[in-house]
């Protein structure tokens, strides 16, 4: 295994010797065991990752498989899994959570993780959702507290960013659940609701002058220019623009190719080439922006600061949109942020992609300094992996093979919990795992089982069918009332036109010929109970 030519990783120790240093090894990590062979290239290597994940999430808030009731459910979870005494169920760590679970299924085809993203599904219908009778809309509030069988309501946010506001992003995750379950079973009552939350985003956050979304409305005025918002008046963020594509949208498009749906890819797709890039002043785009679109540098934490994530998250949604709205505009802004940012907000001694950087150099200084530490959080590795995955699936080039596989082994390497399960939140600079305040914890406000799962479905979707050409299995349980026309959509990814087909299917493990390969829809059959459908697509 120890050839020339092998990535690994070498943990040790510099030691001062006579004016310079000498390196004692004491641990090497392999990602793989011959030269370009990685284990993480495996044709199920994070279908696994994903099932482990979602197992570890199923034991940790229900007890295990035999008793899913999203009432036990609860936002905190500790190391181990453990519940904590914090009694509060926010809306969106439970829609991150029942994305894990119905990517899992999809991904596994295993009853169970149906059953989760299903109820937890229904659960946020009846208890976190609003229907807005006057305006004829849906919205989420923000969770419950749950104390002696009884709930109270929390509507306006109480996460410190956004406090006494509805911000975008907590309704557009509320959607990322259901959207994926959706997928699966076709239940006509998740699309209402994502239709009439889409209707809320028309109505009250989006800028039908100057375009874009704002970040933040006021919740009983429903004005984004509330005074009342205060540092979140009148602002738009990567968040209120960005985050509809990767949350929920990119899944509704797959669900129903409605073109609508399409068009609202491709504004928010516009918006971020004509808004977010800053290269005259910096490597990283600008994240936040007043209502004309003026940038924001005076906001709370970020300042005049950027999350490497994000720029990484541009590139991979860019390249997604791009497939179904060809547009130079997109692939060369993709392309330039993935040529950029190694060199700033990549460790590459260590390997690992950097959480907050300062987004400018200052007065004499010739290297981008950290907003707070060094750190590296699960999240961003998830960027930088699928970024560096589809550019490198669509346009082949080398360069960024090198940094998929190097972004994946880092994570694999140091990310993955073999002790407690699941995935530690963030390490340290040389891959250790960072066990501190709130991010020890496996499920927090900002942690459930959503990125990790995310990453782990994308990644085995862009590995299997854009990279070592191999077949890969979905699977779909569509309601009896699901999918009136009788058609499910069954396509993993937005992939480029041509790239993939369906080469077999099977309803209830019997082989079935009612297919169309090419546009990758199911014909299903007439019956009166739900059929488990197995497809098998393959790369062309």
């Amino acid at each position: 295994m120890l050839v020339p030519g092998t990535f690994l990783f070498v943990y040790g120790t510099f030691y001062p010797e006579k004016s310079r240093h000498e390196f004692e090894c004491q641990f090497i990590i392999f990602p793989g065991k011959v030269p370009n062979k990685f284990r993480f290239e495996e044709n199920a290597w994070w279908i696994k990752q994903a099932e482990n994940i979602a197992d570890f999430f199923i034991k940790a808030q229900f007890g295990g498989p035999d008793d899913i009731d999203y009432k036990n459910y609860r936002t905190m979870i500790s190391l181990s899994g453990a519940q904590t005494g914090d009694f509060r169920q926010e809306t969106d760590t439970i829609s991150r959570l029942v994305y894990g679970f119905a990517s899992t299924f999809l991904l596994t085809g295993d009853d169970v993780f149906l059953e989760a993203a299903e109820k937890g599904t229904k659960y946020l219908r009846d208890h976190m959702r609003f229907y807005d009778l006057d305006e004829n809309i849906v919205y989420w509030y923000h969770g419950i507290e749950v104390k002696n069988d009884k709930e109270h309501k929390i509507f306006a946010s109480e996460f410190g960013d956004d406090y006494d506001a509805i911000p975008m992003y907590e309704q557009i995750y509320a959607l990322a659940g259901p959207t994926q379950t959706y997928r699966i079973n076709g239940d006509q009552s998740i699309i209402k609701d994502i239709q009439m939350t889409i209707d809320l985003f028309d109505k009250f956050f989006l800028d039908t002058k100057l375009e874009g979304y704002f970040s933040h409305i006021d919740p009983i005025s429903l004005d984004p220019r509330s005074d009342t918002l205060g540092r979140n008046r009148a602002r738009k963020n990567w968040n209120s623009v960005g985050d509809h594509a990767p949350a929920y949208l990119i899944n509704l498009y797959l669900a129903t190719k409605e073109e609508k749906y399409k068009k609202f890819l491709e504004y928010t797709a516009d918006c971020i080439c004509k808004y977010f890039p800053d290269y005259g002043n910096s490597p990283f785009v600008q994240e936040r922006f007043h209502e004309d679109w003026s940038h924001d540098k005076e906001w709370g934490w970020q300042q005049d600061r950027a999350l490497a994530g994000h720029n990484l998250k541009i590139a991979w949604n860019l390249m997604r949109i791009n497939s179904i709205v060809p547009k130079e505009t997109y692939v060369n802004l993709a392309k330039k942020i993935a040529e950029i940012m190694p060199g700033v907000g990549l460790d590459k001694q260590r390997g690992g992609w950097y959480d907050a950087m300062d987004r400018t150099l200052k007065k004499g200084r010739e290297s981008y300094r950290f907003a707070w530490h060094d750190r590296k959080a699960w999240w961003q590795q998830e960027q930088g992996i699928l970024a560096y995955q589809i550019l490198y699936g669509i346009l082949k080039d080398d360069f960024y093979l090198k940094y998929a596989r190097e972004s994946a082994a880092f994570y694999n390497a140091f990310f993955l919990d073999h002790s407690d399960g699941a995935i530690y939140f963030n390490t340290f600079n040389n891959g250790l795992p960072y066990l501190l305040g709130t991010e020890r914890f496996k499920g927090s406000h900002s942690m459930s089982g959503y990125h990790s799962i995310e990453l782990a479905y994308l990644a085995q979707v862009y590995t299997n069918l854009l990279n070592i050409k191999q077949p890969l299995d979905l699977y779909f349980k569509p309601l009896e009332t699901g999918f009136p026309n009788g058609i499910i959509h069954v396509s993993p990814d937005i992939l480029p036109a041509g790239s993939i087909k369906i080469s077999d299917v099977w309803i209830d493990n019997n082989p079935w010929k009612k297919f169309d390969s090419d546009n990758l829809t199911v014909e299903l059959p007439n019956l009166n109970y739900r059929p488990k459908v197995k497809v098998r697509i393959i790369p062309v």
